[in-house]
């Protein structure tokens, strides 16, 4: 008798929400292990950076040297760490964010189960329990958890976040010389962030942004204040999108002259002026 092939295991329910992701985005590669994280070769896990010790230190020693590099001079230890920071959270919320944008997915990701290898822009993730809605079709496999209605699924997304971000915040504070508001306001602008830069790419940014703005409506702490989207009218009379960010990236500190267009400090005629420029 000829032995019938086994299937081959089904793909995670979060991971063609990854696959686009990538497909999109081709600087962030995301993958799923089972047994063992990646390990060497740069790869750094998340529990590391919580952990702040020889990880994080040699985490903040690439944003340093990097700084250096693409700007001729050094910056303070706290602005090294407010990029690293933002280097890991970016990716690292949309590893939530994103399938349940696309797909109506919450994968939950403990510190311990995401690996991030910053060149050339990879992570590897292990995923067990995700949240998902009744009707959803993948609501009987194993690890599903049903929620009743999207505002319950929302609240996951934020649970989510807050589970993986908060140990991660706690392992660079001490180097940030931020109180634990601004910390999470750079947690808020992150979580923002990274799904508005992907609706765009995917040619969805009106349906992201009036998801993030249902997400984070203002009242949801530990995030600090709403979304933070408003629409400014440019000279012929156009809609430009823009937001406050909640926090500060610290990047004035190397070019002053140059702040991000969603910083408190970028004033709305410069915002208009930059805005129509790349339109």
């Amino acid at each position: 008798m000829t032995p019938v092939p086994a299937a081959p295991p089904a793909a995670h329910p979060v991971a063609d929400a990854y696959a686009r992701l990538s497909e999109v985005f081709p600087g962030l590669q995301v993958t799923t292990w089972d047994a063992a994280p990646p390990s060497g070769d740069g790869w750094v896990c998340a529990a590391g950076l919580a952990a702040g010790g020889a990880a994080l230190e040699t985490f903040l020693a690439q944003d340093d040297a990097q700084i250096l590099r693409d700007h001729g001079q050094r910056a303070r230890p706290d602005v090294v760490a407010s990029f690293a920071l933002h280097r890991y959270a970016w990716p690292a919320c949309l590893l939530i964010t994103l399938p349940w944008f696309l797909h109506g997915r919450v994968p939950r990701l403990p510190v311990q189960d995401v690996s991030f290898q910053r060149e050339p822009g990879r992570m590897a993730v292990r995923i067990g329990a995700f949240c998902c809605l009744p009707d959803d079709p993948a609501a009987g496999l194993p690890g599903a958890r049903v929620v009743p209605d999207e505002e319950a699924l929302r609240a996951e997304v934020r649970a989510a976040v807050a589970e993986h971000l908060a140990p991660v915040l706690a392992g660079f504070a001490a180097r940030m010389r931020r109180g634990p508001r601004a910390l999470w306001g750079l947690a808020s602008d992150e979580l923002v962030e990274g799904l508005w830069y992907l609706g765009h790419l995917l040619g969805e940014e009106p349906r992201a942004v009036a998801a993030l703005k249902r997400l984070l409506p203002g009242t949801t702490a530990p995030y600090v204040g709403t979304a933070g989207f408003r629409t400014l009218t440019g000279p012929a009379g156009e809609s430009l999108p823009t937001r406050d960010r909640a926090s500060c990236c610290m990047y004035y500190t190397l070019r002053p002259e140059d702040t991000c267009v969603t910083c408190p400090r970028t004033c709305d005629t410069a915002r208009i002026k930059r805005l129509t420029a790349t339109n």
